[in-house]
């Protein structure tokens, strides 16, 4: 399957793009996060980005309602809208033309441009990808229930991430159903859709339609 930053991402749609290319899989970036911000925040020109408290930058032309709570370090690009009710947690870095939604709650994070997390959703210690798209109510949960490190498992062979919090990893134009719940450590591939209502594991492939785990189909 398909895991590798360069499989998953097409770099030229985050301001990360330096700090990804370090990387092999997209895990690996998540310690990183809070200190990349820092630094990318610093360099932003102060004609497009207003800096209205410590280590949070915003555009200029986007949009934050007075009801959002957003904590740094945390970077908000141009044109994206941050609803009622968001609830930024810091560590994270939310691209051009997205939109964090009513109720939303995000923290370590990096979010491609265009991005939509629109609807009562939760990512956590996760990466999105160009154009990805979480349904009403969809989550990234990021903790094993007996609290072990993450291990990414993928077609039998099993990846240590050696990190206790491991969201999910979605690859550019990836649309996840209303209600699904991704566990820890899953990987979406490029243009695939996941189902209303699904409990995903593991990796899922690119260019495919996830109705459960035992009805995976490709889209061509």
């Amino acid at each position: 399957m398909e895991l590798k930053i360069n499989d998953l991402y097409d770099l030229t749609h985050t301001r990360a793009a330096d700090y990804l290319s370090q990387f092999i899989y997209p895990w690996e970036a998540l310690a990183g996060i809070s200190d990349l911000i820092l630094e990318l925040g610093k360099a932003l020109p102060a004609d497009e980005y207003d800096h209205p408290s410590e280590d949070i930058w915003i555009a200029k032309d986007a949009t934050v309602f007075d009801t959002a709570y957003i904590a740094g370090p945390c970077i908000i690009g141009h044109n994206t809208q941050v609803r009622q009710c968001a609830f930024i947690r810091g560590s994270a870095l939310i691209g051009d033309n997205c939109v964090v939604g009513n109720s939303t709650e995000i923290k370590n994070v990096i979010i491609f441009d265009n991005v939509q997390v629109p609807h009562y959703n939760y990512v956590g210690d996760a990466i999105l990808g160009f154009h990805a798209h979480m349904g009403a109510g969809s989550i990234t949960s990021n903790v094993k229930a007996d609290n072990k490190n993450v291990v990414i498992k993928n077609e039998g062979e099993l990846l240590e991430t050696g990190r206790r919090k491991v969201g999910a990893m979605l690859g550019d134009y990836a649309d996840i159903g209303c209600g699904s719940v991704l566990n820890p450590g899953v990987v979406i591939g490029r243009h695939t859709n996941i189902y209303p209502l699904s409990c995903v594991r593991g990796v899922v492939p690119p260019d495919s339609i996830y109705k459960d785990k035992d009805n995976i189909v490709k889209k061509y």
